[in-house]
C-alpha cells in the first residue's frame, strides 16, 4: 500500500512512500534465525503486552502528555526507550523493524493518532538504515498461528498459607501482633514481577516462605512490624502509618532505588506492611509507574490482578496521582525516565510472570490463584 505522510518542520512537505507489510510466516522465519536481525516493536497497551507477547519483542507506549507535547515529533528514544536495544539498532545490528498492534492488516487500519502510527512515522524520520514493516493481522494473527512463539498468558499465582495455629519455627516466641495467623485469611504472597513480591507481615515472618520464593531483601513499610531475619536478608524500613496524614511519597525514590539495586544483583525483593493491602501495595504501584512510565490506573489493574485485595488509602491514592503527573511529565524531557538503576539487560517493558524457584512437586501444593474478596484496610 501507499500512504501520504506529512512531516512537520519549518517548511512542511508531503512525502509519498510505500508502507510494506509482512505476514506471520515471514516474521516467524526471521525470529527462528540463530541470530535474529529483526526487532519486533509491540504497540499494544501495557496490560495487553504483559498478558502475552511475542518472545523478545519490546513494548512501545506513549503517555498522553508525551503525545501532546511531541506534536508528531517523537524521536527514536521514545520508540526504543531501552538504551542497549537502541544502540544495537543504531549500530546496524538489526536489518528490519516489525511494528504490530492488536489486529491491523496494514497501516491504513491503524488509528491516525495511535501508537503504531506515531512509531512508524518516527522510524521513517530516523530509519537507522533498516526496513520498517507492519505485521499483517497484528498480535492476534501471529499468536493464533504460532502460539509457541508467544509468552503464555497464565493466571497470576501466589503462595497460600496453612491455616494452622502453630507458630512458625523461624519467627520465634517473641512475634509481634503484626504476624499473627489471622493474616492468613488475606492469602499468600504474590509475584508482581519476577524480582518483586507483595504480601503481609505474617508472610515476612515465615522464613520458609521467603526462602521458597528466593527472596534476598525485604522492604518493611510499617512503623511497628519487626525485621525478623536481619542476619539472613537485606532490609529497608519505611516507617509510615496507614493513615491520611502519612507522607509515603517521600519514600518512593528510595524504595525504587532499593528494588533496582537488588534486582541488578540478581536478587528478589519482598515488600510488606501489616496486611499487604495499602502501604506495601502503594510502594509496588509507585515502582511500576516510575520504571514503566505507566499511568496509575494501568499499574493498579496490573497489581490487582495479582493480589485482588489491594486498597491504598485515599491519601496514598492522591499521592500516587501526584507521582503519576511527575513521572509522565518527566518522560517528555528524558527518554530514560524510568528507574534510576536500570541496566542494559533488556527492555524495561518486558515483564514475564513466573513462580520460578520451586523444585519439587510436593513443595508446589500451596500454589493457587489470589483470593477474590476485597476487604478494606
Amino acid at each position: 500500500m501507499y500512504l501520504d505522510l506529512l512531516f512537520h518542520s519549518l517548511c512542511p512537505t508531503m512525502v509519498i512512500m510505500e508502507v510494506p507489510t509482512i505476514d506471520c510466516a515471514a516474521l516467524h522465519g526471521f525470529l527462528e534465525d540463530e541470530l535474529p536481525s529483526c526487532l519486533v516493536l509491540d504497540c499494544r497497551s501495557f496490560l495487553s503486552f504483559n498478558s502475552s507477547h511475542i518472545a523478545g519483542s519490546s513494548n512501545v507506549r506513549f503517555s498522553t502528555i508525551v503525545r501532546r507535547r511531541a506534536r508528531g515529533g517523537l524521536g527514536l528514544e521514545h520508540i526504543v526507550p531501552n538504551e542497549d536495544t537502541r544502540n544495537r539498532l543504531l549500530s546496524g545490528e538489526y536489518q528490519s523493524v516489525v511494528l504490530l498492534d492488536d489486529r491491523s492488516l496494514d497501516l491504513s487500519q491503524a488509528k491516525k493518532d495511535g501508537t503504531l502510527m506515531l512509531a512508524f512515522t518516527a522510524l521513517c524520520r530516523d530509519p537507522c538504515g533498516v526496513r520498517v514493516f507492519i505485521l499483517e493481522g497484528g498480535f492476534d494473527a501471529f499468536s493464533t498461528q504460532y502460539p509457541e512463539m508467544c509468552s503464555k498468558p497464565t493466571p497470576p499465582q501466589g503462595l497460600s498459607l496453612p491455616l494452622s495455629s502453630s507458630r512458625p519455627e523461624s519467627a520465634g516466641p517473641g512475634c509481634s501482633p503484626c504476624n499473627t495467623p489471622f493474616m492468613t485469611r488475606f492469602g499468600g504472597p504474590v509475584e508482581i514481577l519476577p524480582f518483586l513480591y507483595l504480601g503481609s507481615a505474617y508472610h515476612a515472618s515465615r522464613k520458609d516462605m521467603l526462602d521458597m520464593l528466593g527472596i534476598t531483601a525485604l522492604i518493611n513499610v510499617s512503623a511497628n512490624c519487626p525485621n525478623h531475619f536481619e542476619d539472613s536478608y537485606l532490609y529497608k524500613s519505611i516507617p509510615v502509618e496507614d493513615n491520611h496524614k502519612a507522607d509515603i511519597s517521600s519514600w518512593f525514590n528510595e524504595a525504587i532505588e532499593f528494588i533496582d539495586s537488588v534486582r541488578n544483583k540478581g536478587g528478589r525483593v519482598f515488600v510488606h506492611c501489616q496486611a499487604g493491602i495499602s502501604r506495601s501495595a502503594t510502594i509496588c504501584l509507585a515502582y511500576l509507574m516510575r520504571t514503566n512510565r505507566v499511568k496509575l490506573d494501568e499499574a493498579f489493574e496490573f497489581v490487582k490482578q495479582r493480589r485482588s485485595i489491594i486498597s491504598p488509602n485515599f491519601s496514598f491514592m492522591g499521592q500516587l496521582l501526584q507521582f503519576e503527573s511527575q513521572v509522565l511529565a518527566s518522560s517528555t524531557c528524558s527518554s530514560e525516565a524510568g528507574s534510576p538503576a536500570l541496566g542494559n539487560t533488556g527492555t524495561v517493558f518486558n515483564f514475564p510472570v513466573s513462580i520460578p524457584v520451586h523444585t519439587a512437586a510436593g513443595q508446589r501444593s500451596f500454589l493457587h490463584s489470589p483470593i477474590t474478596t476485597s476487604p478494606s484496610c
